[in-house]
């Protein structure tokens, strides 16, 4: 099992105050975010988005919104989990208090994902093609179809955390 006793053990993605996407690489260059000639952007469709997940179309693939707040947000590959720090006094403790948090997680409705390889986590506002510059992680995930479930879990009086767990579901 992984220690996070190190801070900056983990990699955090911010938002400028909107949602997170993670968007599958191939399709970033049709992610506009903010920018854009229609009347509601892309970044106008994520922020739409009701919940702690949701999915919306980009190009011939499908993006992951992370909505309900705009926390910083790090990936746990050993529990395939999107982990979000909405409060805790350290990365330390917040990271700590995983484990037994997805063990008492009172889950929400889960969602299916069709993911064709490696995703990219970024600010929804920005385009895809744009990504990269700013803070953004890159997930490396297997093609295949995901169960994404999502929950609020408060594993200490003072340290409040959001999950997204993708599970692999079966072929």
């Amino acid at each position: 099992m992984a220690s996070y006793t190190d801070t900056g053990s983990v990699e955090w993605v911010e938002s400028g105050g909107g949602p997170l996407m993670a968007i599958p690489e191939g399709v970033l260059p049709f992610w506009t975010g903010a920018d854009g000639d229609e009347l509601a952007s892309d970044y106008d469709r994520a922020c739409e988005v009701e919940g702690f997940v949701g999915l919306l179309p980009v190009g011939n693939a499908t993006a992951l919104v992370l909505g309900e707040d705009p926390a910083a947000t790090a990936y746990l590959p050993e529990h395939g989990t999107f982990v979000r720090w909405f409060a805790g006094a350290s990365e330390s403790e917040l990271l700590a208090g995983v484990p037994a948090a997805l063990d008492t997680a009172a889950w929400g409705r889960e969602v299916h994902w069709e993911v064709p390889g490696a995703v990219v986590l970024f600010d929804a506002a920005w385009p895809g093609e744009e990504s990269t510059k700013t803070g953004h992680l890159r997930i490396a995930l297997a093609p295949g179809r995901y169960a994404v479930r999502a929950a609020h879990a408060e594993p200490g009086p003072e340290t409040w955390l959001g999950l997204v767990q993708l599970r692999p579901l079966g072929s």
